[in-house]
């Protein structure tokens, strides 16, 4: 905490300066967000990896939730802002990355098609890995196209939220989705509009995660409302 804030709550026991306060809650939340980030998606991935099946999942909806988070990551580092307002991205990234890599696997995409018998499954992933980041050039790209960038993230978050609550919808049940991910996730999206509001004064970084808030509020009804629904069990001969 500031030292300021240190004096104000251990000299002159102070707890109640209400600036110092929101200075240590959101401190507290931001690296709470963060530890529990690098497990936030690991239900998702163990259910894919039990259920061998990536059943309701959209690829789309990952590819565009991964380019939403990339974004967001490099315009915090852009912006030099402190890593406890955005430190989960880097965590959110790698193991949105692994979940797609996991739909084309059980997908029975990988290595085939266009795409897939030129590069392989492990070029996709390296190649994933180098184009998700992008972080390498982010000295040489003007501010204004990173801003310009972390607003188009709010259109690729409803975009890929909406075609996986659509996938939901069309199939009548929310198949492979993790609800402990899900749920985790959108009290995570509420959270940060605090901290980012608290910590980094920038309007663009709360609305982008008002936005996130909304939209993984879609898909938490959704799997309350199709919470004892179940994928049609398929027979051998499908």
């Amino acid at each position: 905490m500031p030292e300021s804030c240190y004096d104000e709550f251990f000299l002159n026991f102070n707890f109640l300066d209400v600036p110092c306060l929101k200075t240590v809650i959101s401190k507290g939340l931001g690296i709470g967000i963060i530890l529990g980030s690098v497990l936030v998606k690991l239900p998702q991935i163990v259910k894919l990896v039990r259920a061998s099946s990536a059943e309701g999942l959209s690829l789309q909806s990952v590819l565009l939730e991964l380019v939403a988070i990339t974004g967001t990551m490099t315009y915090s580092i852009i912006n030099r802002f402190p890593f406890s307002a955005w430190g989960e991205a880097l965590f959110l990234m790698l193991q949105t990355l692994a979940i797609g890599v996991l739909i084309l696997h059980y997908n029975q995409r990988t290595g085939r098609g266009r795409f897939g018998r030129r590069l392989g499954p492990s070029r996709l992933t390296t190649g994933a890995i180098h184009l998700a980041p992008g972080s390498a050039a982010v000295p040489l790209t003007p501010p204004a196209l990173i801003t310009a960038l972390q607003a188009s993230n709010m259109p690729a978050i409803i975009v890929g939220r909406l075609i996986q609550a659509v996938t939901n919808f069309q199939n009548g049940h929310t198949g492979q989705l993790s609800a402990v991910s899900a749920f985790l996730l959108f009290a995570g999206s509420l959270a940060r509009i605090f901290t980012s509001l608290q910590e980094t004064g920038d309007a663009l970084m709360a609305l982008t995660y008002v936005i996130s808030s909304l939209c993984n509020g879609i898909l938490v009804m959704q799997l309350l409302y199709y919470w004892n629904c179940c994928p049609p069990v398929k027979s051998k001969t499908e």
